[in-house]
């Protein structure tokens, strides 16, 4: 079994070292399509053994990903962004997969690095080099519908997965987003899409969610409902439908529309780690309704499906502070803590948490820590922070 890389790029100089140091010692070949960069991403990438292509970009992923799949030569191929890492952990799993009879294609779990909202997503990666898959939709390309058609030919073919976090990506940041103008670029592009598909529910959700997410309130919920209405058995899109939608209503302060919409994408026959920004999104929304046992309770499945997920211990530090449960307070927001470093937030309410239970030393320093962190994001709060501690004769 052969494993190639492959990947279109674009000045991508600054990340595409990262990128290739993960997968360099795993595949047996890097195929790089680049669609015409200024900077020194061809030469990093011929440094590192890939064979470099070139393309005229066409402002159509699926055309230039289906142009790189025509120089691949292995038997699967693995599909990176140069934002993107694969996890060294997974590499066992992966080749295992490859390795098996039944595959034609194997999703595998993508985490969005430092993202607060739904952190995890399940993305089609990893396949056979097959000739009949392809790429398709100009934004957001993928292989699913290409491998849906094989498989009505072909029945002996499976779809797996892989348990466990197996890219790391970093593109959706907000730094990165601003730096490249992505979301200028992803409209512009699945606007076109639409015009011609105006009921896929994939690029409704796609395009509902970017236009929520840029304040297109109304003409994104239109989008989402119209690809719910369309959406039959295709669960992970249906779930990112109902999860935008709660995203949608909440921004609107339609909170029980809201929680309705989490309630129905929990609910839905998926993996559970993609579950995590409904719980953790459910949980803050009971919080704010009053119902603090409800957002407990979401806040601990959330923990439950992904121990190591910082953000719900903190929130639920948040409501254990909230219900005078001092105690598990502290231990979750130190948990927070440990898992990210630098979590200003989590210092700042361990450091009142602290206090409150007359641990006075460990409470200053709880918040001299949150201070220097506030100092290099947010130095107002730094400021504000040190005045209080001053306030009460604690420095």
């Amino acid at each position: 079994m052969n494993l190639s890389l492959c990947m279109i790029v674009k000045n991508e100089a600054a990340t595409l070292p990262k990128c290739l140091s993960s997968v360099v010692n795993v595949v047996d070949e890097m195929v790089v399509l680049d669609t015409g960069s200024s900077d020194r991403t061809p030469h990093i990438a011929r440094e590192f053994g890939a064979k470099v292509y070139d393309f005229v970009w066409c402002n159509d992923f699926s055309i230039a990903r289906n142009t790189a799949l025509k120089y691949v030569t292995g038997d699967w191929v693995l599909v990176l962004d140069a934002d993107e890492t694969l996890t060294p952990g997974i590499v066992p799993h992966l080749k295992n997969a490859a390795a098996s009879e039944e595959y034609l294609l194997v999703n595998l779990v993508r985490q969005e690095v430092g993202a607060e909202q739904s952190p995890y997503s399940l993305v089609s990666r990893l396949f056979r080099h097959h000739p009949d898959i392809r790429f398709e939709r100009p934004y957001h390309a993928l292989v699913d519908d290409s491998v849906s058609a094989i498989l009505q030919k072909e029945p002996q073919w499976q779809i797996g997965y892989l348990q466990g976090v197996a890219i790391l990506h970093a593109g959706y940041q907000k730094s990165a987003i601003a730096q490249n103008n992505k979301y200028a670029k992803a409209q512009a592009t699945m606007e076109g899409f639409l015009a011609t598909h105006p009921h896929d529910p994939y690029v409704c959700s796609k395009l509902g969610a970017l236009y929520v997410e840029t304040g297109k309130i109304d003409q994104g919920m239109e989008l989402l409902k119209r690809g719910i209405s369309a959406c039959e058995e295709e669960y992970e899109i249906l779930y990112e439908l109902h999860y935008h939608l709660g995203i949608a209503y909440s921004r609107l302060k339609n909170y029980q529309q809201a929680i309705t919409h989490y309630e129905t994408a929990i609910k839905l026959p998926i993996y559970p780690i993609l579950k995590l920004g409904a719980y953790n999104n459910l949980g803050s929304l009971l919080k704010a309704s009053g119902d603090l046992n409800g957002a407990k309770k979401a806040y601990e499945t959330a923990l439950k499906i992904d121990p190591k997920f910082a953000t719900g211990h903190y929130n639920l530090g948040m409501i254990c502070k909230t219900l005078n449960l001092f105690t598990e307070a502290i231990a979750c927001y130190q948990k927070a803590i440990k898992l990210k470093p630098n979590y200003a937030e989590a210092y700042q309410n361990l450091g009142v948490v602290q206090l409150k239970v007359g641990n006075v030393q460990a409470s200053i320093t709880a918040f001299k820590n949150a201070i220097l962190l506030h100092e290099q994001g947010n130095p107002e709060e730094a400021m504000r922070l040190r005045q209080g501690l001053r306030e009460m004769g604690l420095v």
